[in-house]
């Protein structure tokens, strides 16, 4: 049984890069989502200085509900976030981040991505696996507040015609 009201809608959320002024919106959904919340210099630093970073900005009805990121590093994509706003979990907006992410990078021309994450997020793992990605080993100790293990999670990503018809919507400029 589907939220009919929210499928009908996608055409509502938009993908865009994150930019500077985003951070103060992101920063208040990343102390919503996670435990270890980044700072606002980390995200400054890599939206500035990080040749490397990509990052998304999810918006409805022009707020920022959600956002991703991810390193692109020669052929591999290592996701650093997603995150929901709250008020809009439970209605597969990470699932939709998830996509897009994999889109772009698939477009950008990487083969494979990886993320950690926490052994106890069962969800997220859940999500991961819909999506490709495999259980590849854990990082012990890996988040310092509480000492928890991370699952690293590898996924094959599909080659990606460059028609313009695949790409995800944000891309590299």
């Amino acid at each position: 049984m589907g939220n009919t009201a929210m499928e009908g809608q996608d055409d509502l959320f938009q993908f865009r890069l994150m930019t500077v002024e985003d951070i103060p919106d992101v920063m208040e959904i990343e102390h919503e989502a996670f435990t270890l919340p980044w700072t606002e210099e980390a995200f400054h630093n890599e939206l500035k200085n990080n040749h490397f970073a990509k990052y998304m900005v999810m918006e409805h009805g022009g707020t920022a509900i959600g956002y991703a990121g991810m390193w692109t590093i020669m052929d591999e994509a290592h996701i650093t976030n997603i995150a929901v706003r709250k008020a809009y979990q439970g209605r597969k907006l990470g699932e939709k981040l998830l996509d897009e992410l994999m889109k772009t990078a698939a477009y950008l021309g990487m083969e494979r991505m990886t993320l950690e994450v926490r052994v106890s997020n069962i969800v997220a793992q859940n999500l991961y696996q819909k999506k490709g990605f495999e259980s590849a080993g854990l990082r012990k100790g890996y988040y310092s507040d509480n000492g928890e293990d991370a699952m690293i999670m590898w996924a094959a990503l599909p080659p990606v015609s460059r028609s313009g018809e695949e790409e995800g919507s944000v891309q590299d400029s």
